[in-house]
C-alpha cells in the first residue's frame, strides 16, 4: 500500500513569521516529516510587521518545510509581491503564484487560488489585478484539472484546494464570499478545501457533491476554515493531514458514506452566470478529447503567431441518447441476447461473423477499471459462460475493451475457430508492430483493480488467459482489434475492418440474434 503523505496547512500569517515557523518546527519533529507546508489567506502584515522575514532572507534563521503562499488579498500587501523571482522569497519559502494546478512528486493534486473575487463594478488596474480573480481564472483552474480525463466517470476530482475566501453558501452570511469559488469547489470535487481571511476556524461536517457530467462519482469534500497564526482567542490555525493521493485510491474509498455528511451547500446556487463559451452546465455526460490540445495546438501555437487555446475541446454524450445505455430509447433492443442484473449481451454491430457479441453495462459507465467487486462478479459469469459455449461450438474466445473514445463500457467477445487459438496472439504482437505499438502481458483478469484506474487503455484476454494491454493511446487505431482478427494472419477478411462495411440488414440481425439466443440458452445463467 501506498504510505500517506503528511502535509500542513496554516491560515493567515500576517506577518508572524516567527511564531509559525517555531510552531511547524516543533509539530515536525513531533509527528513529520511533514513534506509541505501550505499558507493560506495574508502571509504578509503591515510594512512594519515583517521585520522578522529578515532573519529568514539572511539565512540566520532557517524556514523548517517548504513552504507555499498564495498571493495578496489587499493593495497594502502587494508590494511584497513585486521583486519575488520565479516566486521565492527565501530558502524553503515560495509563492505559488495567482492560480494553479501544482503536483507534487508524491502525486498530490494541489489547486490554489489567491485573492478575492473581483466585485461587478470594480475596474482593475495596476496593482489591484494582483488582488482579484474572475470568471476566466476559474474556467482556467477548472480545465487544468480535467482536460487529461478523456470520458466520463475518469475523474476523481483533486487532493487540496487552497483559496483565502470563502466560497459562497458554507454559512447563511455570505456577504464576503465568492460564489465563483463555489462553482469551482462544485466542479473539481477537492476532498480538502482549505480556507483563510475570516480570521475564524470553521470545519463543518463533509459534504457528497453530486454526481454531474464530467464523473458520475459523488465525491466528499471537506471545507476547513483557519485562524491567524496567533489570534487572541487562540482559534486552530495549523491543521495537519495526512493522505493518499486521490489518483491512487481506489473507487470505493472515495465513494464510501460517512455518518456525519451534510447536504451539498452549492445544490440549488444558479450558475448560469458563470459557465461560458457554450459550455454545457448540467444534463449531458461530456468527455475531453485525446486530441485537443495536442501536437496540432502546439504548431499553431508556434509558428502562426496565433495564441494557443488550452481549452479542452469537449465532446458532448447525453446518457439519454447513448446507443449502449439499456434504457435509452436509441438503444437497439433487437440486438440484446440476454439481460443480468448489471450488464447485458448483443450482437455487435457490423459482426464480422456470427459469433461475435458485445458484453455491456446496463447503466452508463465508461470502462471495466470502474466496477464494484459486485459488477465484476457478474462480468465474469458472463465471461465463463461464453467460453463454454464457445468451446461447445469448437470456438475459443478473445474479450477486447478500448477505453479510449468511447463513453459506454463495450467489451467485444469474438469467438474463433479453436484450431486458429495459437496465432492470436502473433497477430496481436504483428499489429502492435505495424503501428508502433507495446503492449504489457498480465496474469489473467481477475479484478477492476488490475486494469489502469486512470486513463484509457486497451486490454484483450486471449485464449490462454494471459491478458495484453497498452496505456499508449494517443492517436490509438479505433478498428484495432478488428485488424487483428481480421488480419491475413488470422481470419483474412480484411474487408470486415471496418463495422460500418458490414452492417446487415435489421431483418438479418433479428434472426441472426434468434440464432445465437437459441444456441447459448442452456449456457445463460440468468434464465
Amino acid at each position: 500500500m501506498d504510505a500517506k503523505i503528511k502535509i500542513l496547512v496554516v491560515g493567515d500569517v500576517r506577518g508572524r513569521f516567527r511564531q509559525l515557523f517555531q510552531r511547524v518546527d516543533s509539530i515536525n519533529k513531533k509527528a513529520g516529516p511533514f513534506e509541505i507546508l501550505l499558507c493560506v489567506g495574508e502571509f504578509f502584515g503591515a510594512k512594519e510587521q515583517n521585520d522578522e522575514l529578515i532573519a529568514y532572507k539572511n539565512g540566520n534563521k532557517y524556514v523548517p518545510v517548504p513552504t507555499y503562499i498564495l498571493g495578496p488579498c489587499s493593495k497594502e500587501t502587494v508590494c511584497f509581491y513585486d521583486d519575488l523571482v520565479d516566486g521565492e522569497i527565501c530558502s524553503n519559502l515560495t509563492y505559488l503564484g495567482k492560480r494553479g494546478l501544482y503536483t507534487l512528486s508524491s502525486g498530490v493534486k494541489i489547486v490554489y487560488l489567491s485573492g478575492l473575487e473581483k466585485p461587478d463594478a470594480e475596474k482593475s488596474i495596476g496593482d489591484d489585478s494582483k488582488i482579484y480573480f474572475d470568471k476566466d481564472d476559474i474556467l482556467s483552474i477548472r480545465n487544468s484539472c480535467v482536460i487529461s480525463k478523456t470520458s466520463a466517470s475518469d475523474y476523481k476530482g483533486v487532493d487540496v484546494l487552497l483559496s483565502s475566501q470563502w466560497p459562497y453558501g458554507i454559512v447563511e452570511d455570505s456577504k464576503n464570499s465568492s460564489k465563483l469559488l463555489s462553482f469551482l469547489c462544485k466542479e473539481i470535487k477537492p476532498r480538502y478545501h482549505f480556507c483563510g481571511h475570516n480570521g475564524k476556524y470553521y470545519e463543518p461536517p463533509p459534504f457528497r457533491i453530486p454526481s454531474d457530467q464530467l464523473t458520475q462519482l459523488e465525491l466528499c469534500t471537506r471545507f476547513i476554515s483557519l485562524a491567524d497564526v496567533g489570534n487572541a482567542n487562540k482559534e486552530k490555525y495549523i491543521y495537519a493531514l495526512s493522505l493518499t493521493p486521490v489518483e491512487k485510491m481506489r473507487v470505493l474509498e472515495l465513494i464510501q458514506k460517512t455518518t456525519n455528511e451534510t447536504k451539498c451547500p452549492f445544490v440549488g446556487i444558479n450558475f448560469n452566470d458563470i459557465t461560458a463559451r457554450g459550455e454545457q452546465s448540467d444534463s449531458k455526460q461530456y468527455f475531453y478529447d485525446m486530441q485537443a490540445g495536442g501536437d496540432d495546438n502546439r504548431k499553431r501555437g508556434s509558428g502562426g503567431g496565433q495564441r494557443r487555446d488550452k481549452r479542452p475541446r469537449i465532446m458532448n454524450i447525453d446518457q439519454e441518447k447513448c446507443w449502449f445505455c439499456l434504457s435509452s430509447p436509441e438503444v437497439e433492443k433487437h440486438l440484446v441476447i440476454s439481460i443480468g442484473e448489471n450488464f447485458y449481451l448483443a450482437l455487435a454491430k457490423g459482426p464480422i461473423n456470427e459469433f461475435h457479441v458485445l458484453i455491456m453495462s446496463i447503466t452508463h459507465i465508461s470502462s471495466a477499471s470502474l466496477l464494484s467487486d459486485d459488477d465484476w462478479q457478474e462480468l465474469t459469469k458472463f465471461k465463463t459462460a461464453l467460453r463454454d459455449f464457445f468451446k461447445s461450438h469448437g470456438q475459443v474466445v478473445c474479450f477486447t475493451e478500448r477505453h479510449y473514445k468511447s463513453s459506454h463500457l463495450q467489451i467485444n467477445a469474438l469467438g474463433i475457430d479453436e484450431g486458429y487459438a495459437w496465432k492470436i496472439k502473433h497477430a496481436f504482437e504483428d499489429k502492435a508492430e505495424e503501428f508502433n505499438l507495446e503492449f504489457e502481458t498480465l496474469l489473467p483478469l481477475t479484478t477492476s483493480q488490475m486494469l489502469p484506474q486512470q486513463g484509457p487503455y486497451f486490454v484483450a484476454e486471449l485464449p490462454d488467459e494471459s491478458t495484453l494491454i497498452t496505456r499508449q493511446m494517443k492517436h490509438f487505431p479505433l478498428h484495432f482489434a478488428r485488424d487483428v482478427f481480421c488480419s491475413e494472419n488470422l481470419l483474412n477478411c480484411e474487408e470486415k475492418v471496418n463495422w460500418k462495411d458490414c452492417k446487415l440488414d435489421k431483418e438479418e440481425e433479428i434472426e441472426m440474434v434468434k440464432s445465437f439466443r437459441k444456441k447459448f440458452q442452456q449456457y445463460d445463467f440468468t434464465l
